[in-house]
């Protein structure tokens, strides 16, 4: 079976065969056969996925789903986001080296509490770190119903308004920032094979819900959630950006 994944990733990097070889250290035919289906070893994986810029487990998710390994993912877990160390957030956006990747409706609290995260985030792109931020679409439904839900009266669309004002006026052409009209069943915070995932119950604010830290081992969990997030970022449109004066 054909690896769509790979080469559609191959066409984003702009990268045919031959080139992915060479900077692989591989033969094309090698490469060839990756695309038909053939799984490389785990060191080559993760070194293809670094030249392509995406996760191995997003390339090749049958070779690392192993259910052995999905207890060890859990590093920590806490009843509320707020229970999280505020120190932890920052932590593990200076830590990253290959990716960041958000997805919410706003994620207010981070620009709000920490007033490094913008800074540290344009320091990363500069860094060649990819940078990929998915907020609600303020004319979506998603966020009319969970103003909704919550009875704020219009709330959620206004926080959403003011974090994309934030990223707007601050972040380089090189943070990609996407609008999404997606059900939030989980918020998601990645940081290279780290991750929090802050999970959603109706009617209760993302601020009292749980979050679980996760580090990838080559598991499930962590796999689940990298599929989810590239699903939801396939279908958002681009946030529009105001013309820097």
């Amino acid at each position: 079976m054909v690896n769509e994944r790979l080469r559609r990733a191959m066409l984003r990097a702009g990268l045919d065969t031959r080139a992915l070889a060479e900077a692989a250290e591989v033969s094309t035919k090698s490469v060839e056969r990756w695309i038909s289906g053939t799984i490389p070893y785990a060191s080559t994986r993760y070194r293809v996925a670094a030249i392509l810029r995406e996760d191995d487990s997003y390339l090749w998710p049958e070779a690392v789903n192993k259910a052995s390994l999905t207890g060890a993912e859990i590093a920590a877990t806490w009843p509320r986001r707020a229970d999280v160390p505020r120190h932890l957030w920052m932590e593990l956006l200076r830590g990253a080296e290959r990716d960041v990747c958000l997805l919410a409706y706003a994620g207010l609290f981070l620009t709000e509490e920490h007033p490094d995260w913008l800074p540290t985030l344009v320091q990363k792109a500069s860094d060649k770190v990819r940078v990929r931020l998915l907020l609600g679409d303020p004319d979506g439904m998603q966020l009319a119903a969970r103003d909704k839900e919550h009875r704020i009266g219009g709330g959620v669309a206004g926080r959403v308004t003011s974090v994309m004002s934030y990223y707007d006026q601050r972040m380089p052409p090189e943070v990609e920032i996407r609008l999404h009209d997606a059900p939030l069943y989980n918020s998601i915070y990645r940081f290279d094979d780290d991750m929090l995932v802050n999970g959603h119950a109706y009617g209760i604010l993302a601020a009292f819900t749980p979050v679980t830290h996760l580090r990838r081992m080559d598991g499930a969990y962590f796999n689940t959630y990298v599929e989810s997030y590239e699903r939801v970022w396939a279908s958002a449109r681009p946030m529009p950006r105001m013309e820097k004066s």
